[in-house]
């Protein structure tokens, strides 16, 4: 059960609904009052910037779809971030991403990987958030495959998933109604 109860579209003051609608219109739906969106409209400011920051991240990089997919489902499952893993496992499907390789990273499985770029942001991604470094090896193998405007995109994309994950799971956010956990909660 959530720790902060869902906001509800008839108590949103003229610029958190505006907010809302605006988020929920980039993320296919209606107003964004679920999931971790919810939680930021209690400060207008912070959700703004934080959705601009987000949807550029999303749609306006040089780095491929599928790998920023990889990057935020690297991040949900570490988190096991519920809402995160939702949101995310099927846009990474519909970028390219195979359905095994999400099925292992939601394991918690080493993916066999079809594509040496899928691979790499794998390593690279998993490396830096369970170590809190790269090491020369792993950076390399990822600049071969990506640019190194890419590598710093993917770094970020992972650093702001992971600060959505950390609200998700600090604030135990719902799925929205009638949806079941994907990820199974494993000891980390």
């Amino acid at each position: 059960m959530a720790r902060v109860r869902k906001l509800e579209v008839k108590e949103l003051n003229e610029h958190q609904l505006r907010l809302a609608n605006e988020i929920g219109g980039t993320r296919g739906g209606g107003p964004a009052v679920n999931g971790p969106w919810g939680l930021l409209l209690r400060n207008p400011a912070l959700c703004e910037i934080g959705a601009k920051f987000g949807t550029m991240l999303r749609d306006a990089t040089s780095a491929p779809k599928r790998l920023s997919e990889i990057a935020i489902a690297v991040v949900a499952r570490h988190w096991t971030a519920q809402f995160e893993w939702y949101a995310h496992a099927p846009q990474a499907l519909r970028a390219g991403v195979s359905k095994e390789v999400v099925e292992a990273i939601r394991d918690r499985r080493r993916p066999v990987f079809d594509k040496k770029d899928e691979e790499v942001v794998y390593d690279y991604v998993t490396e830096l958030i369970t170590t809190k470094k790269v090491g020369d090896k792993t950076y390399q193998a990822l600049i071969a495959q990506v640019t190194q405007e890419q590598a710093i995109e993917i770094t970020t994309i992972a650093g702001f998933y992971a600060t959505v994950a950390m609200l998700i799971v600090a604030f135990e956010v719902d799925l929205p109604e009638g949806e079941k956990p994907q990820l199974p909660v494993l000891a980390d």
